[in-house]
């Protein structure tokens, strides 16, 4: 039986283009989630994380500046009654409306499938957080062929364990078309201090191509969350 790899925060440096990025665990007494995005566009670029109440959205910088919102304008964090969601596309808003209709997170992701991005077809990754007990669950819809003819569903649900999370993402590397990502998610490291975990992750995502990051911690006694938002573009 192979041992799970168990990576440290700092590895992130390793790969200069992840593209999208979800990161859900425990510290010792919290809850830890981040998720970022990465660009290479102009278009892709041009974006800014901000909070909008118990929400995270997302919305261009230069509003002056032609933009395409499809695919990349969305919330990527939605609280939905002791649930957390966070996802990299509109089926955040999906999942929310499964939940409200008393349906599952599952059910709400068989209906979706990866992105219309020929040739890239980006995953869609999403992740759904029990805010009263921690425990979490993720998911990756990705084309199977580099054709854009089926879409395969992978779920995943893993026991909580102290000081460790969960990351899974869009792209294994920099090319073209951008590779997929393969395997399961990655088992990380994480440290109890959330100016660490936070800033580890912004400070190893590769500068060029970062745009933009937001960490949670969450106590799960109160629900009180304390929100870190960093933007490239707005000098963080």
């Amino acid at each position: 039986m192979n041992k799970t790899h168990i990576y440290e925060l700092s590895f992130l440096a390793s790969n200069d283009y992840w593209g999208r990025g979800i990161l859900i665990g425990r510290t010792s007494n919290k809850i830890a989630v981040a998720y970022f995005i990465m660009g290479r566009s102009e278009n892709s670029c041009n974006r800014i994380f901000y909070q909008e109440d118990d929400r995270v959205a997302i919305a261009p910088y230069d509003k002056d500046a032609e933009i395409d919102p499809t695919l990349i304008i969305y919330y990527p964090i939605k609280t939905h009654g002791k649930n957390l969601i966070v996802t990299n596309g509109d089926q955040t808003d999906t999942v929310e409306e499964f939940l409200s209709k008393g349906l599952t997170f599952e059910d709400a992701l068989r209906t979706r499938c990866f992105e219309p991005d020929a040739p890239h077809f980006t995953p869609r990754i999403s992740g759904i957080l029990n805010l009263v007990d921690g425990s979490y669950k993720m998911s990756i819809l990705k084309d199977s062929d580099g054709q854009g003819t089926d879409c395969h569903r992978y779920f995943y649900e893993y026991p909580l364990r102290s000081n460790h999370a969960h990351f899974i993402h869009t792209y294994e590397g920099n090319d073209s078309p951008l590779p997929t990502f393969e395997g399961e998610p990655k088992l990380v490291r994480i440290p109890d201090c959330f100016e660490e975990f936070s800033k580890t992750i912004w400070n190893s995502l590769n500068e060029d191509n970062k745009i933009s990051l937001c960490t949670m911690m969450i106590n799960t006694d109160t629900l009180d969350r304390e929100v870190k938002i960093f933007n490239k573009r707005m000098g963080d």
